[in-house]
Parts: C-alpha cells; structure tokens; sequence
C-alpha cells in the first residue's frame, strides 16, 4: 500500500460519524506521523487541508459527547503538527539536540521564525487538556501517552530554542528584541501549562521517571 493511499482511507475513516472510528483513525494518523516512514508526515504536510473535525460530534451514545471533544481537540495538534513540518521542512520532535543541535545553531531570523510554529504546535497540544478521570477507555489513552511523549520532545526543542535565543539577546536590533521578549513571556506561561499537563500524566500511571522535573523559569529577562 502507497503512502498516499494510506492517508487517503485514514483520511475517510475521520469521516465517520462514530466517535471510536474516528478516534482510532487520528491515533493511528499520530502513531504513524511518530513512528513510520517519514514520507508519511511528508506527505501529510503536503497536503492543502488535514482534517475538518472542529465540529465533530457524535450524539449517538453518551460518551460520543465527551470523547467528540477531544477529538476535535486532537485533530487540530495533528493539523498543527503536520504544518510546522511543512513549515520547518522537519519534524521538529526528531531533530538533533544538544549544543551542535539544530535549535541551539539557529540564527536570530530563524529563530523569530521557528520558536512560534513551535509555540503553536505546542499551544494545541496542551490544550487536549484531559483530566485523570476522562482517560476512561484505551483509545483516549493511546492519544494522550502519544501526546505525552511529543509533549517532551516538543518541549526539549522549544527550550533549547530559547537558550539559544537568550544568549543572542545583547546582540539584536531593537524590534529583534521585542519580539524575543515577547517569545520568552509565551514560553514562561507554556512551561507552566507544561507542568500542569505532566501532573495528569503521573495521576494516569506514568512512571516518575519519565516524567522530567521542571524547574522554575528565570524572569530576570523582563526586568531588563
């Protein structure tokens, strides 16, 4: 089977009207994304729309309410997803990290560039936003530990990004640095909501060790 066709009858199946297949279809759109050929992403990305879920709803049994919501929530990450890899030419959650890493050998342009695709990306997967007691079946728990494990690596990035946007900081023009500060305010608040996002991962059973210890964020920068 092709890669085209492949996203073509994962596609059809977010048509259904049925929350599980719906569902099981973007977990598997996101498993794939991950995990397969990077000519899946690839194509995904190259695509002019992904999917239309954000009036998704499925009133045929009681849960359809509740899980119609995270599916609408979880279609838009992947639509988020699949655009900054058009957008940076590389899924950012697999590229090298480290101080020769590809964030932290950025200039300031791309910089100011890639950190709010990345802020975006990363807006739309925090905002999934279950609780411990909505992860009630296999299917809503195979999408957030999918999201949890994006969430770290996402985050991995977007912090080096910031490291390496700090260090630029005395060396910019003026505008350069309004949006820097701008950027560095976002990431305070997104770190927070990051935190309150790993809580839930530990109440769903994920071992503390896998979940990364965040520490307090310097605010010195705004007192500049």
């Amino acid at each position: 089977m092709s890669v085209e066709h492949l996203a073509n009858v994962l596609s059809e199946k977010t048509g259904s009207s049925n929350w599980v297949v719906v569902f099981k279809a973007l977990v598997t759109v996101h498993h794939l994304m991950v995990h397969g050929n990077e000519r899946f992403i690839q194509h995904l990305a190259s695509r002019n729309s992904l999917f239309t879920l954000h009036n998704f709803l499925d009133k045929s049994v009681i849960e359809g309410y509740t899980m119609s919501t995270f599916i609408r929530r979880y279609s838009r990450y992947l639509n988020e997803k699949s655009l900054a890899y058009r957008l940076i030419a590389s899924d950012i959650t697999k590229t090298k990290r480290g101080t020769d890493g590809m964030m932290r050998t950025m200039n300031t342009k791309e910089l100011l560039n890639i950190l709010p695709v990345i802020q975006t990306q990363f807006d739309a997967l925090l905002n999934f936003n279950a609780n411990p007691d909505e992860l009630t079946n296999g299917i809503i728990y195979a999408a957030f530990m999918l999201l949890f494990k994006d969430s770290l690596r996402l985050f991995a990035a977007y912090n080096e990004g910031i490291l390496n946007l700090l260090d630029k900081y005395f060396d910019m023009r003026k505008n350069q640095c309004k949006e820097s500060l701008d950027i560095y305010i976002k990431f305070l608040g997104r770190t927070s909501k990051l935190a309150e996002f790993l809580k839930v991962a530990e109440q769903v059973g994920i071992d503390q060790s896998d979940i990364p210890y965040l520490t307090q964020v310097s605010v010195s920068l705004l007192c500049i």
